[in-house]
């Protein structure tokens, strides 16, 4: 159990009190977001003058509150010795180079041999917003390889959680997809939401269930069979990229929910570039990857 006891300064008076408390969490790294300290005050872990209160209440000079955070006893997965390409790495965050064909993290059908279990294998700290899920702040699909980042502790999870939501953090994919790309350049905007009969799969839809999704495009390279695309991705949809991509009539090769399985060995889609803004420090952080050795080999050979 930590406990907190906080005394409210005349500048602060007049403030909501879950603004406060998630100005408080910020400030000393709690790892707490606000609606998770709403959900503290109305459970009754937070107490203002030694009695309840509302998390609308405003402040008022002299008021003490007292916070009672319980420790999380949720089990996490095993900790499973698998290697891992460590791009970057310092006290609050990791960045990996995942390989295809690893899970990101445990679910119905994949308990084990993910990257959480390598994560919890390969360092101390990991962070606890999700502890079915550590460090886990974004994910890639199984056969997607390339850039991930890791965070080390709940403050840097809830802040790099923050630039995914408003989409600061800039990503780039590597992908070969079928057939000649008309355009050396476009958007793609169109809503993706639950493919209607497919439940497993997404698809393009304009009903009221589905959402925004937007995907901007470069050809690289395009012959008339393939062409070879950078991608970058505004918003965040399930499938998003394969999905855009299998509606304009060039899916990614090698991927057998959206194309066809036999046209690569694997999904060639690499996630090779992510810039975003450190969590403690504000700095411009910056990686790049190499082209995975199947996507050299096959560009090599045409």
């Amino acid at each position: 159990m930590q406990e907190h006891i906080l005394k409210v300064s005349p500048k602060d008076s007049g403030k909501r009190l879950d603004s406060y408390l998630s100005d408080f969490s910020k400030e000393k790294k709690l790892g707490l977001s606000r609606e998770s300290l709403k959900k503290l005050i109305l459970q009754g872990g937070v107490l203002l003058n030694n009695g309840l209160i509302k998390p609308h209440y405003k402040l008022k000079s002299d008021d003490e509150i007292r916070i009672n955070i319980e420790d999380k006893k949720t089990e996490t997965p095993e900790a499973e010795d698998i290697s891992l390409d460590v791009v970057y790495e310092d006290r609050d965050l990791a960045v990996i180079n995942k390989p295809s064909g690893l899970v990101v993290h445990p679910a119905p059908g994949n308990y084990e041999h993910t990257l959480v279990n390598a994560l919890l294998h390969r360092f101390k700290d990991l962070s606890s917003v999700n502890p079915k899920r550590p460090g886990i702040v974004h994910r890639l699909d199984k056969e997607t390889s390339g850039l991930l980042v890791i965070a080390k502790n709940n403050f840097a999870h809830l802040a790099l959680a923050e630039q995914f939501a408003k989409h600061t953090i800039k990503r780039k994919y590597i992908a070969l997809v079928k057939g000649k790309m008309e355009f050396d350049e476009n958007v793609i905007e169109a809503p993706i939401g639950r493919h209607p009969l497919k439940r497993k799969s997404m698809s393009v839809g304009f009903g009221s269930k589905t959402k925004y999704a937007k995907t901007y495009y470069r050809t690289l390279k395009r012959t008339d069979e393939f062409s070879l695309l950078e991608l970058e991705p505004f918003t965040g949809r399930t499938h998003q990229l394969r999905v855009h991509l299998a509606f304009l009539g060039h899916p990614i090769l090698g991927d057998n929910k959206y194309g066809r399985k036999d046209e690569f060995s694997r999904l060639a889609l690499h996630a090779q570039k992510i810039a975003f803004l450190h969590p403690a420090t504000g700095k411009l952080l910056e990686f790049s990857s190499e082209l995975p050795g199947e996507f050299r080999e096959f560009l090599n050979k045409t």
